[in-house]
């Protein structure tokens, strides 16, 4: 099967860039939007003035708030929702979702309450087999993507030849995908990544150079790893896109809505004020709970991702970002 129509669920800043992406590797895109009002703005325009307002979208991408029009005759299903949101959000889709097409998450998150991956969480509230879905992550800044920048990610599913057809779905001259079997450490690297970004930059906030915050990243890197390989994910993965190539992009940039973060709490902001001033969701903000009880449950020793709940949950001082890496009893790098 060769995937001719997508619909993007969602049509925030990732959601309105990957539909680019799509839609530059040949295929007709929908692109869904909440409100009736963006939808009818993106078709009149050619732009996404919400959220990408300088990016000319092809003519392939078009919108509709429409659930059924959106899901008319698709091939694969891409679920660009904030991963908080994305389980109410599929008991409206789920009746309408096709039989036979993937449903692709680019959310990077771990639910609250339940601990659940969004593949989980989209299995759960759709009933999809396994191999129907798959996640897309990496090194993947929305704005650097919508400019057509030269990048590469990775495709994740269980089932190599589900990999495949999303992988081929989304290549293009300047998006280069690689695929994975490995869904488990794809998540838990992309979810525990933001964490991260919130810590590095927390540090930049605090005024810290660059051999503070690279010592967070290999630090935090080590943290990501343990966890995932704990929850059966492959090392390996961990080295790769999905692990350090997304870990050094949501860290270092400005782009990044979690690094954004980070330096306005280092910063003395409060997250209310800081999350309000960005006015988008920064994933590590709602799942720095979550990730540090998975963390718990596995019995995985994550310091960094403590001192991010410390810091954004109950208000505590940035500075335990510096306690985090200075204060706990030496062992080998490798631990």
């Amino acid at each position: 099967m060769i995937a001719e129509r997508a619909t993007v669920v969602g049509a925030g800043s990732w959601g309105t860039a990957f539909s680019l992406v799509l839609a530059d590797a040949g295929l007709d895109v929908r692109l869904w939007a909440r409100r009736p009002e963006l939808a009818d703005s993106i078709n009149r325009t050619g732009r996404n003035p919400d959220y990408l307002p300088d990016v000319d979208l092809p003519p392939q991408v078009t919108a509709t708030s429409s659930v059924v029009e959106a899901l008319e005759d698709t091939d694969l299903v891409v679920l660009a929702m904030p991963a908080q949101k994305l389980r109410d959000g599929l008991v409206d889709w789920a009746p309408h979702l096709p039989d036979h097409a993937p449903l692709v998450s680019l959310a990077k998150g771990i639910e609250l309450r339940t601990g659940c991956r969004m593949s989980e969480v989209i299995r759960q509230a759709t009933g999809a087999a396994p191999e129907r879905v798959a996640v897309v992550s990496g090194p993947n800044l929305a704005r650097e993507i919508a400019a057509r920048q030269p990048a590469a990610g990775v495709v994740a599913a269980s089932d190599a030849e589900t990999a495949d057809l999303v992988a081929t779905a989304c290549q293009s001259p300047w998006f280069r995908p690689y695929t994975s079997t490995d869904v488990v450490g794809a998540e838990i690297a992309g979810a525990t990544k933001n964490v991260i970004a919130l810590a590095v930059g927390a540090a930049e906030g605090l005024g810290l150079g660059d051999n503070s915050k690279a010592s967070v990243i290999t630090r935090g890197l080590a943290e990501t790893g343990r966890l995932g390989v704990a929850l059966g994910a492959d090392e390996a993965t961990f080295s790769g896109l999905a692990g350090v190539g997304d870990l050094i992009a949501t860290c270092m940039s400005p782009l990044s809505r979690n690094h954004r973060v980070g330096v306005g709490l280092g910063r003395g902001g409060t997250v209310t004020d800081v999350v309000a001033a960005i006015g988008q969701t920064a994933e590590g903000v709602t799942s720095c709970e979550s990730v540090l009880a998975l963390a718990r449950g596995a019995g995985v020793d994550v310091p960094i991702v403590e001192s991010v709940v410390a810091m954004v949950a109950d208000g505590q001082r940035p500075e335990l970002i510096v306690d985090a890496l200075m204060s706990r009893q030496r062992k080998p790098e490798t631990a």
